[in-house]
């Protein structure tokens, strides 16, 4: 967008202010978690910062899952550590034009997301939504652009006691906070079951018209096997407006349920006994950027080769983007599923992977080829995600992936029949947070295409939630706490 089109997009966020009589506008950034932070303003103080930006303290990029500060920002060199950032100095906030939105469950009030720069104006290289913007910019010098369709698996809870809950204790009261008390909205184990969807009728329906208002392409709202779980589909858009879309969803549903008693998450596996682990199956494909042709797809087989065979399927473009998400998905795998809860996803035939392998329309396998010769629609499935992931590390980690396996010219093994097969041939998915990280420090593709700075910054932040987790005393309550009652 050139800078006459972003003054034009804002004057038009500043109509629609006027025009839908707004008393506060939220500006808001997601952080590294993807978690949305901000500040809300009142009308004639966001008519301003649409041209000026928002003052937002720099210690908000530096937080862990807990919102505990992860440097020390007032020792002596850390302007050495990470330049800019200083003695909790200020930010500004930017906005996006193009995310504007009136919401629909808080009364005269709009949402806008923003981008974090310097005071001189330089770009912040630590921001999330840069870093994908920074991977789309290598598909644009090679004439691609990326497609995401969202398939994003979450539970929905009854919080007891709505007007008293026990997580509004003072008495209470901790770092991170209590988890709500709850009870499920369906029983489970009854996959897509319309008895069951008419049970959970009353908060799906929130989702679906909060989803709708906001404009963001739902196809569906299904009933998942876990108890109290539920799957949203969307439609595929450009990976940019899909990882926006998804950053919104989320803190949109959970707040609008939140208002009628319901408590969303986006855990990967909630703090109860026998519920069933939630994914984000990423479906993504590369077009051409003038043509919008799907450069994945295979007009006809490759000659002598059969179905397990990726040339099958997939053009010459499209195998080698395989081969390098199967390459790189150790060093990967932090971005995908960045929780200490989310690694206990990974068990065999549990509709989740294990392993490091590719499918042919198989769901037990880590990436699953969807479609066929002159198939249009032809893309690749990463189920590696878990839902609580930030959506632009996800999808910029694949871009980084893939296009390693392209420069390479490196083709992927055969397609696997037996996802969760045992021996030591068999590389397995990173079992724990432990091993994650030392997979990303290793990686030359992720290390290259984030920058060692960026990539070491996020290390470093998850390696605090690490040594948090490994001191407390009660691991369970610790992730009730962490992410149950904030993811």
């Amino acid at each position: 967008m050139t800078t006459a089109e972003r003054e034009l997009a804002l004057r038009q966020c500043a109509q629609a202010i006027e025009d839908n009589d707004l008393e506060l506008v939220r500006f808001v950034w997601c952080d590294t978690h993807g978690q949305t932070r901000g500040k809300t303003l009142t009308r004639n103080a966001a008519l301003r910062a649409l041209t000026h930006g928002v003052g937002m303290v720099s210690t908000l990029m530096l937080k862990d899952t807990s919102d505990r500060t992860a440097y020390k920002v007032f020792e002596p060199g850390m302007d050495d550590t990470l330049p800019g950032f200083e003695f909790a100095n200020n930010l500004t906030l930017h906005p996006i034009a193009e995310t504007f939105h009136v919401l629909p469950w808080a009364e005269k009030t709009g949402w806008i997301q923003c981008q974090p720069f310097f005071g001189d104006g330089r770009a912040v290289t630590l921001d999330s939504r840069w870093q994908l913007q920074r991977a789309l910019e290598r598909l644009t010098a090679k004439g691609l652009q990326m497609m995401c369709g969202l398939e994003i698996e979450f539970h929905i809870y009854r919080i007891h006691n709505h007007t008293a809950r026990t997580d509004r204790d003072p008495s209470q009261a901790a770092w991170p906070g209590l988890a709500p008390e709850v009870s499920l909205i369906h029983p489970g184990y009854n996959l897509l079951s319309e008895q069951w969807f008419d049970m959970s009728e009353e908060p799906l329906r929130i989702v679906q018209r909060t989803a709708q208002a906001l404009g963001l392409p739902l196809i569906s709202l299904e009933i998942e096997l876990g108890p109290s779980q539920v799957e949203a589909v969307f439609e595929p858009s450009d990976a940019l407006t899909a990882a926006d879309n998804m950053v919104l969803f989320r803190s949109a549903v959970q707040q609008a349920l939140r208002r009628a008693g319901y408590h969303a998450t986006f855990m990967c596996r909630p703090p109860f006994q026998h519920i069933m682990s939630s994914g984000w199956h990423l479906h993504q494909s590369l077009v051409d950027a003038t043509s919008g042709h799907n450069v994945l797809m295979r007009e006809s087989p490759a000659a002598g080769t059969h179905k397990r065979d990726a040339s099958y399927s997939l053009s010459t473009t499209g195998s080698q983007f395989l081969a390098g998400l199967l390459q790189h998905a150790p060093g990967m795998t932090l971005f995908c599923t960045p929780t200490i809860n989310g690694f206990g996803r990974f068990r065999p035939n549990a509709l989740a992977p294990q392993s490091i392998l590719w499918g042919f329309d198989n769901r037990g396998a880590m990436l699953r080829v969807i479609g066929g010769p002159g198939d249009a629609a032809t893309r690749i499935e990463n189920r590696l995600g878990e839902p609580a992931a930030n959506p632009y590390l996800y999808m910029a980690a694949q871009i980084h992936a893939g296009l390693s396996g392209m420069g390479q010219s490196i083709e992927p093994p055969q397609a696997t029949e037996s996802p969760y097969a045992e021996g030591d041939a068999v590389q397995r998915i990173p079992s724990n947070m432990t091993d994650a990280l030392a997979a990303l420090q290793n990686d030359y593709a992720m290390s290259s295409g984030f920058g060692a700075d960026f990539v070491t910054h996020y290390i470093h932040l998850k390696r605090a939630e690490l040594q948090r987790y490994e001191a407390a005393t009660d691991k369970d309550e610790f992730q009730r706490r962490e992410y149950f009652s904030r993811t």
